[in-house]
């Protein structure tokens, strides 16, 4: 088969891909340069990589944990949206059974949550009781997933009545003990955070990406790009941050007020983060408060944020794939793509409407 126009192609792996113009052979499930042929194409137009959701969580809905019926639509409706690898950062129940299906997407997973108890959402983590544990959990999350696992770094105490607010999980000490457990286990670590507290405490302990980050400050963004610490900014999910504050009420008005403020400043710290120039992940948080197959709806919060369009699309496609170890298109990589009619670098809305969702050289 035959795919001909302008592709978003790496002439090898390791190089930064760029716009070609030509055709390309599908062989299998995989692709290849061509030369020019007067044959007919089965998809023509503007070709990108399988976009990526690096915080997508298929096995949860609206109401928690959801059995495999759901979660098939979910992973449906993610790929019909142009997003062909996810990262399943959380789930309750095992997955294994979608990563045998080569008609849905490819799926990175991560093993349940990794809390403390009643200190995140009922029913969706493993509960450590004793703290120092967490070095032994991380290590069995860790086989139990596709190298990485996730930890909840904050959540509100509500042990503490009036005053709760976000709070650290863990201590220092012990998480830098887990992260360490987690690399010698051959996995790395990402890690829920919504608070500005909780940041100094990871970056110090080495995790590999930082999920949220609506609190980290100019200081903690230049240390995670030093260190090359990944973060997925989830700007959906800061944009209900005044729900979340509502909800709280009188009850727990310390949160309430935390929440509130990183609501009120989402535009100009998100500005702060794509200045930073800290690799931003892309990530919906899809999965209970916002729906699968939104990344197109998150994509244009990086562009209100001052993005451009084609960084945006770098940042989607092959940038993602790279830092989560998984080839783009390449000489001899699987054919995972997406096609459109019109540029997608001119106008963002394009990339939420596929001409064509190709997965392993299957039209899908």
């Amino acid at each position: 088969m035959l795919l001909r126009g302008e592709l978003l192609w790496q002439d090898a792996p390791e190089q930064a891909a760029a716009w070609k113009t030509g055709e390309w052979l599908i062989g299998g499930e995989v692709v290849f340069a061509s030369e020019e042929t007067s044959c007919a194409a089965q998809w023509e137009g503007y070709v990108i990589p399988g976009m990526v959701d690096v915080h997508c969580h298929l096995a949860i809905g609206p109401e928690g944990p959801v059995d495999e019926a759901e979660q098939l639509r979910f992973a449906q409706a993610t790929r019909d949206s142009g997003v062909l690898l996810v990262r399943d950062c959380g789930a309750p129940r095992s997955q294994e059974w979608l990563t045998k299906r080569s008609d849905l997407l490819r799926l990175i997973r991560c093993g349940q949550h990794i809390a403390r108890p009643k200190r995140y959402i009922r029913g969706l983590p493993v509960d450590v009781e004793d703290v120092a544990a967490l070095p032994e959990v991380v290590a069995q999350q860790a086989a139990l997933g596709d190298g990485w696992v996730k930890l909840v770094g904050d959540w509100i105490d509500r042990s503490k009545g009036a005053d709760a607010d976000l709070d650290p999980l863990w201590p220092r000490e012990v998480l830098i003990d887990a992260v360490a457990a987690a690399h010698e286990a051959g996995a790395r670590v990402a890690v829920h955070a919504f608070s500005h507290r909780a940041i100094d405490d990871l970056l110090e302990a080495g995790v590999d990406d930082i999920e949220h980050g609506s609190g980290m400050d100019a200081d903690q963004l230049a240390q995670a790009r030093a260190q090359g610490t990944l973060v997925t900014p989830t700007f959906l999910q800061v944009e209900l941050f005044h729900e979340f504050a509502a909800q709280a009420g009188p009850k727990y008005p310390v949160y309430a007020a935390t929440m509130q403020a990183m609501y009120d400043n989402r535009r100009e710290h998100a500005e702060l983060m794509i200045e930073s120039g800290v690799q931003l992940l892309p990530g919906t948080d899809a999965g209970g408060y916002q729906e699968h197959g939104c990344l197109v709806d998150e994509l244009r919060l990086w562009e209100r944020a001052g993005m451009s369009v084609p960084d945006i699309i770098d940042a989607v496609t092959w940038k993602a794939r790279r830092a989560l170890g998984v080839p783009s298109l390449s000489e001899g990589a699987l054919a995972d793509f997406v096609v459109y009619e019109t540029d997608p670098r001119q106008d963002l809305s394009v990339l939420a409407r596929p001409s064509a969702v190709v997965l392993g050289g299957v039209a899908v």
